[in-house]
């Protein structure tokens, strides 16, 4: 059965995970049982997944990433007074607004962007 710290959310009879259907109790879905909500009431667990893990679970391989070719531009730094810097774009808003796009000084490496 699961270690004491987490047994609350798990059925005593059959080991399957509880559900909230009622504030009133929690349901096994799978035998029905039932227990009283303040059993685990205000009760928390944090858990993390790494994508590596994800990956191993699921028998997919890592495929190395592709060096991006970015497209350079006449901007002039703010940091170094260099007029030309590289940059991309991304959707950082909304779908109905526009893009940001960040540039990077190709002299001094200074980052901005503008939305």
């Amino acid at each position: 059965m699961a270690s004491s710290r987490l047994d609350f959310l798990f059925c005593n009879l059959c080991g399957t995970l509880l559900t909230v259907p009622s504030t009133e109790y929690a349901q096994c879905p799978l035998c029905k049982t039932r227990r009283n909500i303040q059993h685990i009431r205000d009760r928390e667990i944090s858990y993390t997944i790494y994508a590596e893990d994800i990956r191993r679970e699921l028998g997919m391989e890592v495929i190395e990433e592709q060096k991006v070719q970015l497209s350079k531009v006449n901007k002039k730094c703010e940091k170094c007074g260099h007029d030309e810097a590289n940059f991309y774009t991304r959707q950082m808003r909304s779908a109905d607004e526009g893009q940001t796009t960040f540039y990077t000084c190709t002299r001094c490496g200074h980052q901005s962007q503008e939305n």
